[in-house]
C-alpha cells in the first residue's frame, strides 16, 4: 500500500513510543519492511525491540569492504543472540575496481567529491537495490544527531524510493539509547566503549574527543561539510546539494 505524507502524519499523531512505530510497521508493511543496520548503539536498541515485537522481521547491513573488525564481531553476535538472519549487501565489484583503479584506494581523503563517490559506490548503490524490493525500511535516526536530520519524523515518505521510512527513536536522546541498552543488557559494538559513538567504515571513522559532537569522528578531515553519506538525505536536500 502506498502512503502520502499527509496520511503518515495522521498516523504519526497516534504513535507515542518507539514500540508503537515498530508495531505499526509489523502490522502494515511486513514482510516487505526491513531494518537497515550499521550496528551502532541506536541499532542495538531497535533490533532488541523489533525481535520482541516480531521475530520474523528482516535485517540487512552494508558490507562496504572497509568495515572495522568490531562491526563484524557484533554482527555475528546479534545473529546468534537473537537467532535472526542478517542480509549482507555488497557493492558491485566492477564499480569498486574501476573507482580504485582511477582514483586510488584511499580516494576519500583527497576531496569531498571523491568521498561522496566512494559512499555512492560502496553504500548508496547497494542499498538502492534492496529498497526496490521493500515497502518500508527502519532506520536508527535521531533528530538531534545532525541538522540534516532535525526535521525527520517517526514515519515519513522516502520520496527517492517511494517507500515508507520508519524512524522509531527519532525523539530519543543519546542518553535514552544507553538507558535502554543497559536496562535490557543488550549486546553492542565494542567500539562504543572506546569513544566511537558513530560507527562507519574504518578509515573514515575515528574516536571523538571530549566535548566533541557525537558525529565529529565521521569524515573528520572535512571541515564545514554535512556529516552524511547520502543514505538519510531527503530528496529536497539532494537537489539542493546538486545545485550548490
Amino acid at each position: 500500500m502506498a502512503y502520502t505524507q499527509k496520511e503518515l502524519d495522521e498516523i504519526n499523531a497516534g504513535l507515542k513510543t518507539a514500540q508503537d512505530a515498530i508495531s505499526w510497521a509489523s502490522d502494515n508493511l511486513h514482510p516487505r519492511v526491513a531494518k537497515a543496520s550499521s550496528f551502532g548503539a541506536e541499532d542495538a536498541a531497535i533490533i532488541h525491540m523489533m525481535v520482541g515485537i516480531n521475530p520474523e522481521f528482516r535485517f540487512f547491513t552494508l558490507d562496504t569492504g572497509r568495515l572495522p573488525q568490531e562491526t563484524y564481531d557484533i554482527m555475528d553476535m546479534v545473529r546468534k543472540t537473537y537467532n535472526v538472519k542478517i542480509e549482507v549487501l555488497f557493492p558491485d565489484a566492477a564499480e569498486v575496481e574501476e573507482m580504485v583503479r582511477t582514483r586510488g584506494v584511499n580516494l576519500f581523503y583527497d576531496s569531498v567529491e571523491n568521498r561522496k563517490l566512494c559512499c555512492q559506490v560502496r553504500k548508496i548503490n547497494p542499498i538502492n537495490k534492496i529498497l526496490k524490493e521493500l515497502d518500508g525500511w527502519i532506520s536508527g535516526l535521531r533528530r538531534d544527531q545532525t541538522q540534516v536530520r532535525s526535521n525527520a519524523r517517526m514515519l515519513e515518505m522516502d520520496e527517492a524510493h517511494g517507500i515508507v521510512k520508519i524512524n522509531p527513536i527519532i525523539d530519543w536522546t543519546w542518553e535514552d539509547v544507553w538507558r535502554y541498552i543497559r536496562q535490557h543488557d543488550i549486546p553492542y559494538n565494542s567500539l562504543l566503549d572506546r569513544g566511537y559513538p558513530s560507527i562507519g567504515c574504518q578509515p573514515c571513522t575515528r574516536a571523538v574527543k571530549p566535548g566533541e559532537d557525537i558525529r565529529a569522528g565521521r569524515w573528520w578531515w572535512e571541515q564545514g561539510q554535512h556529516k552524511e553519506c547520502g543514505l538519510h538525505i531527503g530528496q529536497e536536500e539532494k537537489v539542493r546539494n546538486v545545485r550548490t
